[in-house]
């Protein structure tokens, strides 16, 4: 919509390095869908998907093609270009003035500095706390060290990162007692090998506690929230604001427990339709989830604008708010509230 700020993407994993073929290119699309890999019957490709849709509409122009150009021509232009130089300008179009972007995200995807460099733009990290204990855990030969050097790490992730982020699919109202975070640390650490996935609950909820503890926004990247519901209730007053970032079909779920309780907020990715109809507008933010190909953080950026411009346009021409209001409750999601939220300067 014109005239609104840019955009403050709250969560993302960076985009790729280097040129793409149709192969790769397919791969990337692939996981944009949630497919395992390439389309595998011949005459198939994931082109033809929405998120495909998608690219073909908005990209093209960005690279001066027009709308809909066949993918063999839209992917010709992109090794044309280079995939430095595309890469910016997919990133500088996509309309996004601020990314926040898990640290330390693998598979050769770009750094919160180098996605800001290429974007044109501001980007901050967001520290997911099971890696930080993956690799506190490679280097430690003790139970006693193991939680020592994540108490450190934790305490010098917090100096310089903008959220904490946690996948716990299930957190009770309680941190955990220290001799059972002491029984899942010993039971890890003996069985588990070099770059093994914390797969201990306790322990995933002591550096959930943790994180809530330094007074750091905490992202809850769960499937389904409900699980989450006493650790949200626990939390209120501690000082730490919580983002759910949900999968679908939780949004309204989570946009329900953002509207109970004061210091929880719901992520509305690119579809913010069933969001607003549960929440105040200001317990919303915009998220891309954009990992690997710059091209879905322009998709997603589009297909959110447009959404809110269609919710908002109906709610005026119904007459339940003035345009004003939709101009400002569209900011408000788009940009504003994580500003709040992340204590983003109000220059970015």
């Amino acid at each position: 919509m014109d005239g609104l700020p840019p955009l403050i993407d709250q969560f993302s994993h960076g985009a790729v390095h280097g040129e793409l073929g149709l192969g790769s290119f397919e791969a990337h699309l692939a996981d944009a869908v949630g497919a395992l890999g390439p389309a595998a019957p011949a005459g198939t490709t994931f082109f033809d998907t929405r998120a495909g849709l998608a690219i073909r509409r908005w990209c093209p122009p960005l690279l001066g093609l027009e709308p809909h150009c066949p993918p063999v021509r839209y992917l010709a232009r992109r090794r044309e270009l280079g995939a430095f130089r595309a890469g910016r300008m997919l990133l500088r179009g996509a309309g996004i003035g601020t990314f926040l972007v898990a640290a330390g995200s693998p598979g050769g995807l770009t750094s919160a500095p180098e996605l800001a460099a290429a974007a044109g733009a501001h980007a901050h990290e967001v520290v997911r706390l099971e890696p930080l204990a993956e690799q506190v855990a490679d280097t430690s030969g003790s139970v006693d060290a193991f939680l020592g050097y994540t108490a450190e790490a934790l305490y010098a992730a917090g100096q310089h990162a903008t959220a904490f982020a946690s996948g716990a699919t299930y957190c009770e109202g309680r941190a955990p007692e220290a001799a059972e975070v002491r029984r899942a640390a010993d039971r890890w650490l003996r069985g588990r090998r070099p770059g093994e996935p914390l797969a201990e609950p306790a322990l995933v909820r002591h550096l959930l506690w943790g994180a809530v503890a330094t007074g750091l926004p905490v992202q809850l990247h769960c499937p389904d929230p409900r699980p989450l519901a006493g650790f949200l209730r626990a939390t209120a007053g501690l000082g730490s604001d919580l983002v759910l970032l949900p999968g679908p079909p939780h949004h309204g779920r989570a946009a329900q427990l953002a509207a109970v309780h004061a210091h929880v907020y719901a992520d509305t990715g690119p579809y913010p339709e069933e969001a607003l109809s549960r929440a105040p507008f200001g317990k919303l933010l915009f998220s891309s989830g954009a990992r690997g190909l710059p091209e879905r953080y322009v998709v997603a950026a589009r297909l959110f604008a447009r959404a809110m411009e269609r919710v908002v346009g109906e709610w005026t021409a119904e007459g339940l708010c003035a345009a004003a209001d939709g101009r400002r409750i569209t900011e408000l999601v788009g940009s504003g509230t994580a500003r709040r939220v992340y204590r983003l300067a109000a220059t970015t």
